[in-house]
């Protein structure tokens, strides 16, 4: 605000403007202090204290939101993983597993640690106990580690232990969390990893480097103290296999799909694209070698090839280059429930997904990939296996509740559902009744 000195000259002495001057001096200095006894802050030193008074009385501070620009922590944490945004002084030591935040003058609860782990999918109590635990010490005075490394850029912490290595988990846990924790920063960010597995990053190294320019760091072997003035510690996850456009960075998972896109450079983003009536209809069929086995795929393979299909019969290799520029190239991808067919990210928009469900794995087909490839724009068909179509018939009794009540059997404990349903079960289709689900694809194809 600007004031006419002229006036303001002229109405008093200049005895009186000088007293005038010490009077407001002094008001501003005892504002500043009750503030600072009611917030149970120190003074620091005469200049802040009359500083922040004069803001006071001018009305350019405001109490009702204290915290919006002057905060070190905000907690982003939801129900699937445990999330801190820090900024300020912000030191980080790799080899004790210790992160050292500053505090400020506004910050009421201002001795705070946390012992969190960077993994998202904190509600897994089996696989968090793999993950490596970090102490978060948060404090207003006391005397921090030396910086070593000074840097200008802020940093993201997360761990590639846990399930890392399905393909599944490796998209739903680490890089669709990854994609929307990096994507504010425009690669300007550095990588810190604990629980660093190797060949999980030379497996993904291309998504790395699309969303960072520098190399990754496995921040457990640095026994020197690294400083930020940003750092995300943990993973941004919403839900399985999938993103929620309604949340901050306001991303959709079509997004991820272009960013992979670019990423291999693949070239069919919808299969109108390259659709010719006189080209083949491409059908990829996902095997599996170790459970949930399809006994009967080369049948299966030959009845859709009878059917007018171009099929390919193949177990997904680890080279994930090639296995999107691979995918890109078929119009359906069909496979038993598991995490093969978490290669439907790669295919054309409009193409169409085929999921056989064995028995007893209806509560599980939905949220991983039913849901997730209708928000993809792909076309979803489900086969579900009944009990004369799984090897599960005869190993219980008629009356056994793994025949009677699935469902049941999980909410007692996942791990023994697992065993009895997930590894321990193979399908050999009814291809009389699996058929009618072939003609549909083809018939969504060519509608």
């Amino acid at each position: 605000m600007a004031y006419d000195e002229s006036i303001f000259s002229r109405s008093f002495s200049e005895y009186e403007l000088k007293k005038l001057g010490c009077v407001a001096l002094t008001i501003c200095f005892i504002t500043t202090f009750s503030f600072c006894i009611i917030l149970r802050q120190p003074v620091l030193n005469f200049e802040v204290s009359v500083a922040f008074g004069l803001k006071m009385l001018i009305g350019s501070v405001k109490f009702d939101e204290p915290s919006r620009t002057l905060k070190p922590i905000y907690n982003l944490s939801n129900s699937r993983s445990e999330v801190l945004e820090m900024n300020g002084d912000i030191r980080i030591h790799g080899s004790s597993s210790t992160i050292f935040v500053a505090s400020n003058l506004l910050v009421e609860d201002s001795h705070s640690n946390w012992t969190l782990q960077p993994y998202a999918r904190k509600a897994d109590v089996f696989v968090m106990q793999y993950i490596k635990k970090w102490s978060i010490k948060h404090h207003t005075v006391g005397i921090f580690p030396i910086c070593h490394r000074n840097f200008s850029i802020p940093a993201i912490v997360f761990s590639t232990g846990g399930y890392a290595g399905n393909q599944f988990h490796d998209f739903t846990d680490l890089l669709i969390p990854l994609y929307l924790t990096s994507q504010p920063f425009n690669r300007t960010v550095l990588f810190l990893i604990t629980d660093k597995r190797y060949s999980w990053i030379s497996k993904y190294k291309e998504i790395l480097n699309k969303l960072s320019d520098y190399e990754v760091v496995n921040i457990d072997k640095k026994s020197q103290v690294m400083c930020f003035p940003k750092l995300v510690f943990g993973l941004k996850s919403h839900k399985e296999f999938g993103i929620n456009p309604s949340e901050f960075p306001y991303h959709s998972i079509n997004d991820f799909r272009n960013f992979l896109r670019n990423t291999y450079s693949l070239e069919r983003e919808a299969i109108n694209d390259y659709y010719s009536s006189k080209r083949r209809l491409r059908m990829l069929i996902v095997s599996r070698n170790n459970t949930r086995f399809l006994k009967n795929e080369g049948e299966v393979g030959n009845m859709a090839r009878g059917l007018g299909f171009e099929v390919v019969v193949r177990e997904i290799e680890q080279n994930i280059s090639l296995v999107a520029r691979f995918v890109n190239s078929f119009d359906v991808i069909m496979g038993v429930h598991g995490a093969g067919l978490t290669n439907m990210v790669f295919l054309p928009d409009n193409a169409v997904v085929v999921e056989i469900v064995p028995f007893g794995l209806e509560n599980l087909a939905e949220p991983y990939f039913r849901i997730p490839s209708k928000e993809m724009k792909l076309r979803y068909l489900e086969y579900k296996v009944s009990l004369n179509e799984s090897s599960l018939l005869g190993k219980y009794a008629d009356d056994s509740d793994v025949y009677k009540d699935p469902g049941g059997l999980q909410k007692k404990g996942f791990l023994r559902f697992r065993s009895v349903y997930l590894d321990n079960q193979d399908v050999n289709l009814d291809c009389g009744r699996f058929r009618d689900t072939l003609l549909q694809a083809l018939e969504i194809l060519k509608n």
